[in-house]
Order: structure tokens, then C-alpha cells, then sequence
């Protein structure tokens, strides 16, 4: 089989980024910034050779994959499995919230603790579980092509750790920025990586200065 060639983008900034807020499944919109940047990673891109174009169902990463889209003269798929990590009692509240109002619990997330789950919300076990079938189920379906898969900063996560075969514990130390574009191989022995955070189409403008991503901090916390 003929490996398929992936660029994954992390969705555009939203007001909740900027907030260092915690999204997971909440449906939260791009903001002024995050539409700008999306507008110019299709820009960047419109002269790809993409084939197929998959993005969570979160409107802040499907509004950032009809740019590219539009760009490219192509419909968009909606695939649930590249969504977020869900978060369940975390969303909606900061870091400094969490971390004040339930301390234990922000203990092992900033650990990473692989099995931990807040209330109502995925482990880091199962956010790996989840995104690497998906994005296999994906790829195998185009060998030989390049796809576009369109998610958040948490599946970002987990494609750079399966192609870089880094445990879930290992402290991050790779930028997530929004819209950057990151190129991945997979062939069914795996995922390679190809280059990662290509970020020159947005004149500085995107939100990551290595600590932030979809609403968590870097280092032992997981990026939501």
C-alpha cells in the first residue's frame, strides 16, 4: 500500500484560547483572529493536491476547514473523532479556576496522569485511542494521497506523540499553534513525521508561545 500523505491543522483562535478557558466539546466559534488565520492557511495551501478534506464537528475547526475548502474547491467531511478531548467538569473554567476549585483533580491532569478522566470527560488513554483510529481509518481510505484533516490542539497532541512514538507522559515541548500546518506519513506501520508547525503564512499572528493550546498549558498538563 502506498503511503498517504496528512497535513493536520489545529483550528483557528477563539475567544476562549486567548481566556487560557478549557473548550473540550463545548461549541465555541472562531474569533476575528481565528478567522483571519484560517483565511491564510487556505491561502497557503490552494495549490496542494488535496483529495479529501476531514474536520471535527466542533465549529471552531469546521469553520476553519471551509476555508480551506472554499480555497480548494471542496466539500468538507465531518468526522466526530477528530473532536477535542472531552473535558466534562473542566470546561468552561480557567486553569487558576481548576486548580483552585478542584486541586486534586488538577494535580494528576497536570501530571498527565494517562488514566485520569475529569467527571464527564476522556482519559488521556482514550483521546489516543480515539484519534489514532480515526486518523488510520482515514488515511487508509486514500493511499497514495495527501488529505487534510482539520482538528484541535489536543489531537495535534496525539498525531505528533504516534508519529514520534513519545509516550503520554512526556512533557510537550512542540508548538500547537492555531492554523499552523504540520505534515505527517502513514503507511499501516504507522505514522511518520514529516515537518511540524509551519507557521510562516501567519506573520506572527497565532496563539502559541509554547504554552498554550485549546486551553491548557504545556509542559505536564494535557492541551485541551
Amino acid at each position: 500500500m502506498e503511503p498517504t500523505r496528512i497535513i493536520a491543522i489545529r483550528h483557528g483562535e477563539t475567544t476562549w484560547n486567548v481566556d487560557s478557558r478549557i473548550q473540550g466539546h463545548l461549541d465555541i466559534p472562531l474569533n476575528e483572529t481565528g478567522r483571519r488565520q484560517a483565511k491564510r492557511m487556505a491561502q497557503a495551501l490552494a495549490e496542494e493536491p488535496i483529495t479529501a478534506i476531514y474536520a471535527s464537528d466542533l465549529t471552531r475547526a469546521w469553520e476553519t476547514a471551509q476555508y480551506l475548502g472554499r480555497a480548494l474547491g471542496m466539500e468538507v467531511t465531518s468526522e466526530e473523532g477528530l473532536r477535542e478531548r472531552g473535558f466534562g467538569d473542566f470546561e468552561g473554567k480557567t486553569f487558576a479556576e481548576i486548580e483552585a476549585l478542584l486541586p486534586d483533580q488538577s494535580l494528576r491532569w497536570r501530571k498527565r496522569d494517562p488514566h485520569f478522566a475529569p467527571v464527564g470527560g476522556e482519559s488521556l488513554l482514550a483521546l489516543r485511542s480515539r484519534v489514532v483510529e480515526t486518523a488510520q481509518r482515514l488515511a487508509a481510505e486514500h493511499p497514495g494521497e495527501l488529505i487534510a484533516l482539520v482538528g484541535h490542539g489536543g489531537v495535534m497532541d496525539v498525531l505528533y506523540r504516534a508519529a514520534t512514538r513519545l509516550d503520554l507522559q512526556a512533557p510537550r515541548t512542540w508548538a500547537l499553534g492555531n492554523t499552523a500546518i504540520n505534515r505527517l506519513l502513514w503507511s499501516p506501520e504507522g505514522f511518520t513525521l514529516v515537518g511540524w508547525a509551519d507557521s510562516q503564512h501567519l506573520d506572527d499572528d497565532a496563539l502559541d508561545d509554547n504554552r498554550f493550546a485549546d486551553g491548557a498549558a504545556s509542559g505536564s498538563a494535557n492541551i485541551p
